[in-house]
């Protein structure tokens, strides 16, 4: 007797499974968001600790997500993807007890800064176990020859949250006070904590578990041709207001928006691309249109000039990351999708960490304008690399 086959998903089905498991990262992210813009101004202000020791807060949180990618990658294969998202929603809430606390002990600055850093800790944890967890869980969910869908918008849902956490966290705080962030992120996470309840989950993939550095090696690859694209991105967004500034320009938020529509405008139209075209094809084109965009930066002779450069930058970021993670994953097997997930992120986590102290030594010897040429070169190397990887894959 025959097995009656199920008729194939359309592509709207396949969508509504991945948007309803990136919820999750939308939440986490949206945690993510709404400190951002004030905890520096808190930390120094209030607390009255330096701008530096301001920024150490923040960036520990990125430190904490860039250590825990291997242990991420590991839950997410041995206990379910679930079960890590599970883990990481905790993880914010209890962030959000510590914010909390911490806001209420103001008048004890360093016993005050000590909980809110160990709460930011918390924070960077949890977003590297949602954020391996929900793309793991999506291409268990829809097949993974969608993992490049999976992947963007996993993507769109953690960029659109930051967008709208950064100023409704402004709002809150001018309106409510501190206080009203730690017990807003608690709440979030314990509401998306009561949500992932009853949402089946897709079962463990048996098989071999390849160690996270053996995986770490077949990606090394295809993770640095992403690390010199994505310092284009860490480049504009860390710099573009220091730019204007001495170019005696005004505007540089605009040029945010600007990059930031282009990029979610660019995942939604053209993801299908990479499966039409290949991810190889795909990033190959991209990364040539991010440094057109780099290299207009570079020139620009006005805001006009500069916030065209900042859309085609976003325009050709947007799908490098996906198409490149959908070659990269094929270097694993299923059995440890999620370490090799989680490999391919530090690539990424490293390219905004670096761009910081590159490019802020280039702009304190050459110039602010260079920054944008020096992104550029490096770019143009990841489209080498990726050339070249291609060609591997082809002989």
């Amino acid at each position: 007797m025959s097995v009656q086959q199920l008729p194939p998903q359309s592509s709207l089905a396949i969508t509504l499974q991945i948007v309803s498991i990136v919820f999750y990262t939308f939440i986490a992210f949206l945690c993510i968001g709404l400190p951002i813009a004030v905890l520096p101004g808190y930390v120094h202000e209030q607390l009255g600790f330096s701008a530096v020791v301001a920024g150490m807060t923040i960036g520990c949180q990125y430190l904490a997500t860039l250590l825990s990618r291997p242990m991420a990658g590991r839950m997410s294969d041995n206990i379910g993807t679930k079960r890590a998202i599970v883990y990481g929603l905790s993880g914010i809430v209890l962030s959000g007890v510590l914010t909390l606390i911490s806001t209420l002990l103001q008048s004890f600055p360093l016993p005050s800064l000590l909980i809110l850093i160990a709460g930011r800790l918390l924070l960077g944890v949890a977003q590297g176990l949602i954020g391996v967890g929900t793309i793991s869980w999506c291409m268990g969910q829809v097949g993974a020859e969608h993992t490049a869908r999976s992947i963007s918008w996993n993507g769109i849902a953690s960029y659109g949250a930051i967008a709208i956490g950064a100023p409704l966290g402004v709002v809150m705080v001018g309106e409510l006070g501190f206080a009203s962030l730690g017990i807003a992120l608690s709440l979030l996470a314990l509401a998306a904590l009561l949500l992932i309840r009853n949402k089946p989950s897709v079962p463990v993939i048996r098989g071999e578990r390849l160690p996270f550095w053996a995986v770490f090696g077949r990606i090394a690859p295809f993770g640095a041709s992403l690390s010199l694209a994505s310092i284009g991105y860490g480049t504009l967004t860390t710099f573009i207001t220091l730019y204007y500034v001495s170019r005696g320009w005004v505007g540089a938020a605009y040029c945010l928006t600007v990059f930031g529509v282009c990029f979610i405008l660019a995942r939604l139209l053209f993801i299908s691309s990479i499966g039409r075209f290949g991810g190889f094809t795909s990033a190959i084109a991209c990364m040539s249109i991010e440094t057109l965009g780099l290299g207009l930066l570079w020139l620009a002779p006005s805001t006009t000039y500069a916030l065209i450069g900042a859309g085609l930058t976003g325009f050709g970021l947007s799908l490098v990351y996906p198409a490149l993670g959908v070659e990269a994953i094929k270097q694993v097997p299923n059995s440890s999708r999620g370490a090799g997930l989680s490999a391919y992120a530090v690539f990424f986590d490293l390219a905004l960490a670096i761009a910081g102290p590159l490019m802020g030594a280039i702009a304190l010897n050459l110039g602010y304008s260079w920054i944008f040429f020096s992104a550029a070169l490096l770019s143009v190397s990841g489209l080498g690399l990726t050339l070249l990887l291609k060609r591997r894959a082809m002989a």
